[in-house]
């Protein structure tokens, strides 16, 4: 009689083990095929009705490890700036390119006429060209940037204890030296029940 309740029990933990390798197989095959739609995909760009540039991505699940594998030099980033990634709950990067066409006058005390002279500059963030001609100045600047971004959780401490949430943090950095973060928000919207 012990020997049937026993056996009753391992069948049934049996069974618990299995389902629970089943429904955490079907749940990575779920993130596995949205990876896989999001990466074919790609990046959709487009311009908004008030004519600012914009661009919309489906979001990839990566694990911890999948994270260190295939971002190493962002994981490595973010350790540097004092994050453990796996509080981390999300990373994002956009990059920008900025181009700038137009024509000043330029004022001076010698007035040279006839004469047209050219300029440019190169560096790995901006690309500066242009004309100069009688009182008049016409170029163009191009600036590349990237902007990288993790969400991670704050946790409460007590003595040399972690635990528990005690909020969520933006940290944003920008790859260009020449760049100056002048503002960052994040905003996490609640669930929304169902009625």
């Amino acid at each position: 009689m012990v020997w049937r309740s026993v056996a009753w029990i391992v069948v049934f933990l049996g069974m618990l083990c299995v389902g629970a390798w089943a429904w955490r197989m079907a749940k990575d095959n779920d993130r596995l095929r949205s990876n896989q739609q999001a990466l074919i995909e790609g990046v959709t760009y487009y311009k908004t009705r008030a004519n600012e540039s914009a661009a919309s991505v489906q979001a990839l699940q990566l694990e911890v490890r999948e994270f260190r594998h295939l971002h190493a030099e962002d994981a490595q980033r973010i350790k540097e700036l004092g994050i453990r990634l796996r509080r981390a709950e999300s990373y994002a990067m956009t990059s920008t390119h900025t181009t700038l066409r137009d024509t000043v006058v330029v004022r001076d005390t010698v007035v040279v006429r006839d004469s047209v002279r050219s300029f440019s500059g190169t560096t790995r963030w901006h690309t500066i060209a242009g004309i100069l001609w009688g009182d008049s100045l016409a170029y163009e600047v191009h600036t590349v940037d990237t902007l990288r971004q993790v969400v991670h959780r704050v946790p409460r401490r007590f003595l040399f204890f972690r635990f528990g949430t005690k909020g969520i943090r933006q940290e944003v950095w920008s790859s260009n030296p020449n760049t100056t973060l002048v503002y960052a928000e994040y905003v996490e919207l609640g669930r929304r029940r169902s009625k």
